[in-house]
């Protein structure tokens, strides 16, 4: 959650699109500005999985997008599924990738292979530490540049799952999300009025049926 005392939770109300449901998992678009899962305080209650339990009294999530961020959010729909999904991000057989608009012009493709770890001063902000962080490994391939707003279009593929991973190592290669207010130095220049981080395709074998799976959520950017 932001840690400035003014915020206001403010949730989009537009009913969650599904993009992906069979006997076992049910995949939506999460927009930017709802919570993955319920805030601690009473008015921060409201989130995608709270909605999803509307609909599917059993379900339980399988991973989390920062409030700020949007896209693919997957869930299961019963206990089996949520243990069968949990060993496939284990494994590390998911592959998600993310589209994100970034200052600056960010050339060519890498790896960005910094450890970090939470700055519990500023928490809910991570930092990179090398000597205390966890490992955390993001790929990045530049897509476009604009020079008249100096911001480039990424794809970002990460290989490890840190909160804030995609954030903090954009930050760290000079090149941080625009739009992100923990993490931008000037996040109110970003042409949009959020955070331009969108969690765009998600791709795995279903694990209790075998089938493959490849989801796709349209750029809103």
């Amino acid at each position: 959650m932001p840690i400035n005392d003014d915020f206001v939770y403010a949730p989009p109300q537009d009913a969650l699109q599904i993009l992906y449901e069979d006997e076992d998992l049910v995949v939506i678009e999460k927009p930017a500005g709802l919570l993955s899962v319920p805030g601690r305080l009473p008015e921060h209650q409201d989130s995608a999985y709270l909605r999803i339990l509307d609909q599917y009294p059993q379900a339980k999530i399988t991973h989390r997008l920062d409030m700020a961020t949007s896209g693919i959010l997957m869930f299961a729909k019963h206990r089996a599924a949520e243990v069968a999904v949990s060993k496939m991000f284990q494994a590390r057989t998911v592959s998600k990738r993310y589209v994100a608009l970034v200052q600056g012009q960010l050339k060519g493709e890498g790896c960005v292979d910094v450890p970090l770890i939470t700055d519990w001063e500023n928490r809910p902000r991570q930092m990179v530490h090398y000597e205390l962080g966890k490992a955390a490994q993001t790929l990045y391939q530049s897509l476009e540049y604009s020079a008249e707003q100096d911001i480039s279009r990424i794809l970002l593929t990460p290989i490890t799952g840190r909160s804030h991973q995609l954030r903090v190592h954009m930050l760290h290669i000079g090149h941080p999300i625009t739009g992100d207010k923990l993490y931008h130095p000037k996040p109110q220049r970003s042409p949009l009025k959020r955070m331009a981080l969108h969690a765009s395709q998600l791709m795995f074998e279903q694990p209790l049926s075998g089938i493959k799976v490849d989801i796709h959520a349209q750029v809103p950017f």
